[in-house]
């Protein structure tokens, strides 16, 4: 079901599709409520500008952003001009479609490709707090169920409870953890443990690195050497530089994905935390302005609850629509 090697086909609901989606819907619960606390309602009214204009209030308050949410309106009102929407589920599949449609180009799974004696290296970037220790421990989970040798490299040597919380997760995944004193230089670390896991011919190695403000530029200087380090030993490496993000921060999230992106050239994005924020339209705004792939949102603190981003599961359970 996460689908590291290939995207699921569609079909038909099984109990654990069923269980994952009702994760989703939970932890989009606080979004889901700025968006449809009496949308129903108010889609069963005259469609007019009225109308519109509290629509388009609900979007930006879920911080679906300005250009996305110009998008959505301009579609819908397309079709009422068509004369397509004669009732108050039609302007909700409307309203369904125009947000799918958004998201579509950026959901593209991460496809764990391991060569010959060559670990596939995941290299996780992110500011303080996004949660980057937590999702790496998650991710190292959902890899080991999928039958993949996985590495860690507690690159945080800045954060000595980073390093122990990364060996709890090893502890916890019975996967190896490569780490050195506190203080000591990540790029060294990151460097050994791509090393051991040539050496031990690992299928994914997986790399923390010390949360940092997207605008602290000597800090930045610093993870570009832990990049540059590792090309030395594997010019393809890192394979992934999947930045975390928090999703309670809103529209700053566009800024921090922009920043490191020029710095790093971001490959994919997590988004975490989306449980504890009514802030979870930043996923549109995200998807208009910087079309990087989303590989797995987080909606919640167990294991289960980091999931691949489906761009029509998401829709449908931000706007609490059954997953059909």
């Amino acid at each position: 079901m996460f689908g590291f090697r290939k995207k699921d086909s569609p079909a038909a609901e099984t109990p654990e599709r069923a269980g994952l989606f009702q994760r989703l819907r939970k932890g989009l619960a606080k979004t889901g409520k700025v968006l449809t606390t009496d949308i129903r309602e108010l889609l069963r009214r005259r469609i007019d500008d009225e109308l519109f204009e509290e629509l388009e209030e609900r979007l930006l308050l879920a911080d679906v952003g300005v250009d996305a949410t110009r998008r959505i309106m301009d579609q819908i009102t397309r079709a009422v001009k068509r004369g397509e929407l004669d009732d108050a589920e039609a302007l909700m599949q409307a309203l369904e479609g125009a947000m799918t449609e958004i998201l579509e180009p950026v959901e593209r799974p991460l496809r764990i490709q391991p060569g010959s004696g060559r670990p596939f290296s995941i290299l996780v970037v992110g500011i303080n707090g996004a949660g980057k220790t937590t999702t790496i421990g998650k991710l190292a989970h959902h890899l080991r169920a999928e039958n993949y040798t996985v590495l860690l490299a507690a690159g945080d040597t800045f954060r000595a409870a980073a390093v122990e919380q990364l060996q709890t997760w090893g502890e916890r995944n019975a996967v190896p953890v490569i780490a050195q004193g506190s203080g000591a230089d990540s790029a060294s670390v990151v460097f050994d443990a791509l090393q051991a896991a040539q050496s031990r011919r690992i299928d994914v190695m997986i790399a923390d690195t010390a949360g940092r403000l997207h605008t602290q530029h000597n800090l930045m200087d610093e993870i570009r050497k832990v990049k540059r380090v590792m090309g030395r030993l594997d010019p393809e490496a890192p394979s992934e530089v999947l930045l975390v993000i928090d999703g309670g921060t809103g529209q700053n999230a566009i800024n921090q994905v922009r920043q490191f992106h020029e710095a790093l050239g971001v490959t994919g994005l997590v988004v975490t935390k989306l449980d504890g924020t009514a802030k979870g339209g930043v996923l549109f705004a995200l998807a208009e302005q910087m079309g990087i792939p989303v590989r797995f949102i987080g909606v919640g603190e167990k294991a289960e609850d980091l999931q691949p981003f489906e761009a029509r599961a998401f829709v449908r359970a931000l706007l609490n629509r059954d997953d059909d």
